[in-house]
């Protein structure tokens, strides 16, 4: 990672930050615009209605700096005491450009510079300070005024935060971007942070429509209605609640929060009190779920798919998705509300019991539909979807991932798939990659995603993201089709380093993908590497696989606590969910061949054995 030492590294002392007091929201017992009200009587420098203890203060503008030393010091992903600036910082790998702060802040912006990133940084207001010009307190309030790269904070500029459609330029080093609107009711440029950092931003945007409630409706700024009450345009509101919801108040966020506490002598309520937004701006909040989703049939089976279609469900609002249930336990969400699903890495010669339900954008659900039962054919159960085929962790940027086509047909959409990663050892997966409109892959083909500043066989890369490819050699990655994963890097849940500055391809011999992470299955080459980026061969399966007739797995579906597997043979056996997380391990013997599964909840797995003639892999249902 890249380390900007121009600036001297201070020493943080640590004390007890300020919590919130007991009574700090006593006198918050209101609803609607009335609650928010109240709360700006609360965090407000004048009529409290509290004891003159918790009067908020000014510290002043060029005090920011010294607040940040304790509000925005980054201990939750490197670690190491540098500046977190949301539109820098990678929370799922290593930060391309890091500040240190400086004890003297004359030093934090150094007159001209700023014309690229990772050169010096400054102080950017959340609500852009051409909206309210000079005026305090908030030209100085720490809880929407934070310590960016002062290169973004200039492209971001006084444009209103939103969702891009198209980023111009290409996005910044975190994957945060500028460009044209996909917010359904704007159509100007805005500003799109990183999902890690949305909730955060909403609830600033939440804080200063409170605090600053009775100059706000004077303000102009394309996010806001010029209302002391609802505040924001209908299309901004809508963003932001989504913000908030979709990503909950951190550990970072109340460590933030109480220590600007202990300077300004205010706390941002919706950090306190995330329940606090909704109550304020939507108070009528769906509580009705969808209709039942009705007419379900499954048809078209292979050996590992099935395709499902259903009469669309109703809803007062909108449906969102749909889950398929398999057998009464979960499957999959199909994250999507159109009526025709293909369920994909079913086992040949089972019967499966399908349901679906619906859901809206409020997390209603409606009762399962009736069930429809489909049995899949004779045949491999290989994959015969996309799978990944190269893996560059190199030096700095160069880092890349590869996906390879060997179905036997062209892939003219691959929309309906995407890559998701975690980082050491998160048992989530906490970034998405979608393939962009009109990607395809070619049969016999390969797609590759190469890091923003990758510095070697570039030529190779169809596209490129810096999000996806911010791997450290530990983090897992999942390749998903429909939102089911067919293919895996690494194990979710565990950090162990499986290629660090090295560059994986998978062996000729592997035909298709595997949701257990198998480092076998890969040839290993040094730091760099990427000669066969661009490109993969695939020959004959491996010899390597050992076949099911050496085993006899029942009862499956798993309708009790016990497993039977007859061997021949000490096995080693592991039990995987279809996130690809490790649930259980063990191994079995010829005279002691039951394995316990009461811990596993009802679900799909993944069941993984090995013994001394090679490994396979089957599915399990627990009923």
């Amino acid at each position: 990672m890249k380390h900007i030492y121009f600036l001297i590294t201070v020493l943080i002392s640590t004390f007890a930050l300020a919590q919130v007091p007991a009574n700090y929201y006593s006198s918050a017992t209101g609803t609607e615009y009335t609650l928010k009200t109240q709360l700006k009587a609360i965090i407000d420098d004048t009529n409290d209605g509290l004891s003159p203890e918790y009067t908020s203060t000014d510290p002043g503008y060029g005090a920011l700096y010294n607040t940040y030393l304790t509000s925005d010091v980054d201990l939750y992903y490197e670690n190491n005491g540098s500046m977190l600036d949301m539109y820098t910082e990678n929370p799922i790998g290593a930060d391309i450009h890091e500040y240190f702060y400086d004890s003297d802040p004359s030093q934090q912006d150094m007159g001209t510079g700023g014309t690229a990133e990772g050169q010096f940084y400054n102080r950017e207001h959340i609500i852009p300070q051409s909206t309210f010009g000079s005026a305090s307190p908030m030209r100085s309030d720490a809880h929407f005024v934070v310590p960016t790269d002062k290169y973004i904070n200039g492209q971001r500029g006084s444009f209103p935060f939103g969702v891009v459609a198209t980023p111009s330029p290409e996005p910044y080093s975190n994957g945060s971007k500028r460009g044209s609107s996909a917010v359904t009711g704007y159509s100007g440029t805005v500003f799109e942070p990183i999902d890690e950092f949305k909730g955060d931003i909403a609830r600033m945007h939440f804080y200063f429509a409170t605090r600053y409630e009775s100059t706000v409706a004077s303000y102009n700024y394309d996010m806001f209605n010029n209302t002391s009450d609802q505040v924001f345009t209908d299309a901004f509101l809508n963003l932001l609640l989504t913000w908030h919801n979709n990503d909950p108040v951190s550990q970072r966020e109340i460590d933030r929060n109480n220590a600007i506490f202990a300077i300004q002598n205010n706390r941002n309520p919706f950090i306190d009190h995330p329940e606090y937004v909704n109550a304020i701006w939507n108070p009528s909040a769906d509580s009705q779920p969808p209709s039942i989703p009705t007419n379900l049939v499954a048809s078209n089976p292979t050996a590992t798919t099935v395709d499902l279609a259903w009469t669309a469900s109703t809803d007062n609002i909108a449906v969102t998705a749909y889950d398929v249930y398999i057998g009464g336990a979960f499957y999959v969400s199909t994250n999507s509300n159109a009526t025709t699903f293909t369920v994909s890495g079913l086992t040949p010669e089972t019967t499966y019991n399908f349901t679906i339900l619906a859901k809206d954008a409020a997390g209603n659900m409606s009762s399962l539909s009736t069930s429809a039962s489909e049995t899949t054919l004779a045949g491999s159960s290989s994959s015969s979807d996309l799978f990944l085929s190269e893996y560059m962790e190199g030096s700095s940027n160069n880092k890349a991932l590869e996906i390879a086509n060997f179905t036997g047909a062209d892939i003219t959409d691959l929309t309906i798939y995407e890559l998701r990663i975690s980082s050491n050892g998160n048992a989530n997966w906490i970034e998405t990659y979608n393939f962009p409109n009109g990607a395809s892959i070619t049969n016999n083909e390969v797609y590759v995603i190469g890091h923003g500043s990758l510095a070697v066989c570039t030529g190779a890369v169809d596209n490129s993201n810096s999000t996806i490819t911010g791997f450290n050699g530990n983090d897992a990655i999942g390749l998903f089709k429909n939102g089911t994963l067919i293919d895996i890097l690494g194990t979710l849940g565990d950090n162990s380093t499986y290629a660090q500055n090295t560059t994986l391809v998978r062996k000729s011999t592997v035909a298709g993908g595997n949701t257990v992470f198998d480092l076998n299955e890969w040839d290993s080459y040094s730091t760099d590497t990427c000669n066969d980026l661009g490109q993969h061969t695939q020959s004959t399966l491996s010899t390597n696989e050992v076949s099911l007739n050496e085993f006899k797995i029942y009862p499956n579906p798993i309708k009790g606590n016990l497993l039977t597997i007859e061997n021949t043979q000490n096995t080693r056996f592991e039990i995987y969910n279809i996130l690809g997380k490790k649930i259980l391990t063990g191994t079995i013997t010829p005279n002691n061949n039951k394995v316990s599964v009461s811990s596993l909840s009802n679900g799909v797995y993944i069941l993984k054995l090995n013994n001394n003639n090679g490994s396979i892999t089957k599915k399990l249902i627990k009923e």
